[in-house]
């Protein structure tokens, strides 16, 4: 029985959301490996509220997907056939690969990836783009420091979830802004977290002034718009603002809404900063290595969102912008 390769392609960019007009789903026979290429049967995709800038045509820090091209996305899976040197039938790696059930390459970008250390799914998460995201946006960037506190917006999602649980074995007094009470729950019961803002259903500055009465050294911002201008109000002599993502923003028709609080920066002598976790690609495994080590620990707990078969892409990718994923969103190839 040949076997058939289901990718999802970029058919046209979206202004605002995403939608069916976005995307042309296809189905291709698989093609013949050559000399120096391997054949990955893509088992599990990461869905990052990156993508929806990597659909944009405008100037950023990697190259925006291409009309037809299959949508770039990060990816682990099995090499089922290889003409490479370096990997092996049997091997399982992670790459960005794309939204598709198998992928050829040359091996530019691959990793591999051991499936009896951890799931498979975890290093698309906590110990993959996300994960890395966190983990030396808060420890480079945020510097944070015992006994400090550090506020965390999206902090139930891949990133935030992984943050506050690092400021925490750092020493700091976190506090996390999540939409939903389950949400909010999860975070303190599980993860450990100080206090949460239920952004859905409390006034964000008014709880931050009560959740943060020392005020706010260090604000992890993966949300942008509202929230970000009233952590502003709150910031601390010095505080770091760690500007990771505005996905409150990604799928707007108007202009990006920017703080109108800055000046409080110049106030408190703070500093505001942009990251991207590709800068940091050669320090990857050191990063791995100690988020794999307070995962045995117990010091870190890692709560994944899988959403099976490789059909569902369209819906899947938009519960990131709907706050409907809780942990880091996955999707698994075959349902």
């Amino acid at each position: 029985m040949t076997k058939i390769n289901k990718q999802w392609r970029l058919k046209a960019r979206p202004v605002g959301e995403p939608s069916a007009d976005t995307w042309a789903y296809t189905e291709t026979e698989l093609p013949t490996i050559k000399d120096g290429q391997l054949l990955i049967k893509i088992e599990y995709i990461s869905m990052d509220p990156a993508m929806r800038g990597w659909l944009n045509d405008a100037k950023s820090y990697i190259e925006p997907v291409q009309i037809g091209d299959v949508m770039r996305a990060g990816t682990v899976g099995e090499v089922i056939a290889s003409k490479h040197e370096k990997f092996a039938v049997g091997d399982y790696v992670a790459g960005h690969n794309g939204v598709q059930s198998y992928a050829v390459s040359d091996g530019t970008g691959l990793h591999k990836v051991d499936p009896n250390l951890a799931p498979l799914s975890y290093y698309l998460g906590v110990l993959g783009m996300p994960g890395m995201t966190g983990y030396f946006g808060l420890l480079k960037t945020g510097e944070p420091k015992a006994g400090e506190t550090v506020v965390v917006s999206g902090a139930a999602g891949a990133v935030g979830s992984l943050v506050g649980q690092i400021a925490k074995i750092k020493g700091c007094r976190v506090v996390g802004i999540a939409g939903g009470s389950e949400k909010c729950q999860f975070l303190i019961d599980e993860l450990g977290f100080d206090a949460t803002i239920d952004y859905k259903n409390e006034d964000v500055k008014k709880a931050l002034k009560q959740t943060c009465p020392d005020g706010v050294d260090v604000y992890f911002d993966n949300v942008g718009g509202d929230i970000l201008n009233d952590v502003l109000t709150q910031i601390n002599l010095r505080a770091r603002i760690v500007i990771c993502g505005a996905i409150s923003q990604y799928n707007n028709t108007t202009a990006v809404k920017g703080p109108s609080n800055y000046l409080s920066l110049l106030v408190n002598r703070a500093r505001m900063e942009g990251i991207v976790v590709f800068d940091n690609i050669k320090e990857y495994p050191i990063a791995m290595k100690e988020i794999a080590g307070w995962i045995q620990s117990g010091d870190i707990k890692v709560k994944d969102h899988i959403v099976e078969g490789i059909e569902t892409f369209p819906d899947t990718l938009m519960m990131l912008f709907k706050g409907k994923n809780f942990g880091k969103l996955v999707l698994k190839v075959e349902g």
